[in-house]
């Protein structure tokens, strides 16, 4: 009797032990899913205010199509990115958003009108902080997908993972070109 008590209570153990690991790895599921929606809603503020930037700059930069049109596509291939979850189509695609960003701030340099535009300049300053934020935001979420994808290769909890089917999680990366030392001594130094 004593001996199937004591078995009985180990099983009993061990159900409440799985039980709470799947609940841990639950919340890591669902913790990557918030984060997640947190980059989602300040990639789409960022992309409704793009077409307002472009707007403003068409009116004074007549020369500059190419700029404008590698923005719009850009932004069209990041939000179809964004949309599908596919979180390697969406580094690759704000990296090159990024880079005509810089490009189409680096040509405002050439236009003083738009330089001192207001419109511009509030559009200018609200993407630069959705910038910022989205790069606080975009290191919270690959935290979330490490300490998730770690949780689901350790045991015991890989044994509850397989049972029931948990994934890992992609990093959200960006190109190599994002990542580069800009060079900023150069511009210092030009005459």
């Amino acid at each position: 009797m004593l001996v199937l008590t004591g078995i009985f209570a180990l099983l009993v153990a061990l159900i409440i032990y799985f039980i709470t690991i799947y609940n841990v790895l639950i919340s890591l599921k669902n913790n990557v899913s918030k984060n997640w929606s947190n980059i989602d809603v300040l990639l789409k503020q960022r992309y409704s205010e793009l077409p307002k930037l472009i707007d403003t700059c068409q009116e004074y930069m007549q020369y500059e199509k190419g700029t404008f049109e590698k923005i719009v596509a850009a932004r069209q291939a990041a939000i179809t990115a964004a949309e599908g979850h596919d979180v390697i189509a969406l580094g690759q695609a704000e990296s090159s958003l990024k880079s005509g960003l810089l490009k189409l701030f680096a040509l405002a340099e050439n236009y003083p009108n738009l330089k001192t535009n207001e419109s511009f300049q509030k559009l200018q300053t609200r993407i630069s902080e959705l910038e910022n934020s989205i790069a606080d935001r975009r290191e919270l979420y690959n935290e979330s997908v490490n300490i998730n994808n770690i949780r689901i290769q350790q045991f015991p909890d890989v044994l509850v993972a397989r049972s029931f089917n948990f994934k890992a999680f992609e990093l959200l990366k960006f190109s190599a070109a994002e990542t580069e030392d800009i060079g900023i001594e150069d511009r210092f130094n030009k005459e």
